[in-house]
């Protein structure tokens, strides 16, 4: 594996690869990898001949009072997980080589839709950080197919949408959520979690499998569904940012009409927020029982 810390001589020894008709896959990170990285790393190599990894924390995606000075910075054990992984290149920028002009002076890439709900409603400014940075990587490694995780789904949501605006041309593939034994979608920031919260927030995993099973059981009333699993989160102990059904496409408040549904959940501990997300297709049954109750 080689590793790289400046944009050309990456693109140079991508450029060698491409010539020679190889296609590039590419996953970007900010490092402190577990295994949901690592399968993305596998899935990039199932679908391409090269595998680009990056790994830079983006202070840029970071608002006042997060924890972007305590993010874990773990590149040399990192670097031996993708090593292990067969990761042909792993790109390390510094600050100065992604911003070279500054960030205050930095051209930002921003998506108008889906950046303001959700995950963007408790952290402003975070997804023009995440467009930018994203924008700026595709552009470095111009991928084949570029690979990121589902667990955070508005922000695939959001690429999805830059790429197709901008006309970028790469392959935007979701890959499925990494889990522990008892459904926590693994995280980095899972490190933060205290001794007496981890066996308690698998709840917020649970509470999403409940709100799906009581859709699937031909539930409507979404908005009764979204406040009761909120407070179930809240008397377990932890402080609910918020659980919301979703249009799995647009991320509009789910209609009643809609067959591709996201369920989405946010959640503070007393040193993490965690989120997680469940999409499901109502089938033709649910949509046949659905104008039969309209109809009434």
């Amino acid at each position: 594996m080689n590793i790289y810390h400046t944009v050309s001589g990456l693109r140079t020894e991508i450029r060698a690869r491409r010539q020679g008709g190889e296609t590039i896959g590419f996953v970007p990170t900010m490092g402190n990898l577990h295994e949901g990285h690592l399968q993305l790393v596998r899935l990039a190599k199932e679908q391409c001949d090269v595998v680009v990894v990056s790994i830079f924390v983006n202070p840029l995606q970071f608002g006042l009072n997060e924890d972007w000075e305590k993010y874990p910075r773990t590149f040399q054990n990192d670097a031996k997980k993708l090593e292990a992984e067969g990761c042909d290149f792993l790109f390390h920028p510094d600050e100065n080589e992604i911003y070279p002009n500054g960030m205050a002076d930095q051209t930002r890439v921003v998506v108008p839709t889906m950046t303001d709900i959700l995950c963007g409603a408790s952290r402003p400014g975070h997804f023009e950080g995440v467009t930018t940075v994203v924008s700026k990587l595709l552009h470095i490694v111009q991928p084949d197919t570029a690979i990121f995780g589902i667990k955070d789904y508005q922000q695939l949501a959001v690429i999805r949408r830059m790429v197709e605006d901008l006309c970028i041309p790469v392959a935007i593939v979701g890959a499925a959520i990494a889990r522990d034994v008892d459904g926590l979608a693994l995280s980095s920031r899972n490190g933060f979690l205290g001794e007496d919260e981890r066996p308690k927030v698998k709840v917020l995993y649970e509470m999403l499998c409940w709100c799906r099973d009581q859709i699937e059981g031909g539930e409507r009333d979404f908005t009764a569904l979204e406040t009761q699993a909120a407070k179930t989160l809240e008397k377990s102990g932890f402080r609910t940012d918020y659980v919301s059904i979703r249009n799995s496409k647009t991320l509009e408040p789910a209609a009643h009409d809609d067959s591709q549904l996201t369920i989405l959940g946010a959640m503070f501990t007393k040193g993490a927020r965690l989120i997680d997300n469940i999409s499901m297709t109502l089938g033709e049954a649910d949509a046949s029982a659905e104008q039969t109750e309209v109809k009434k």
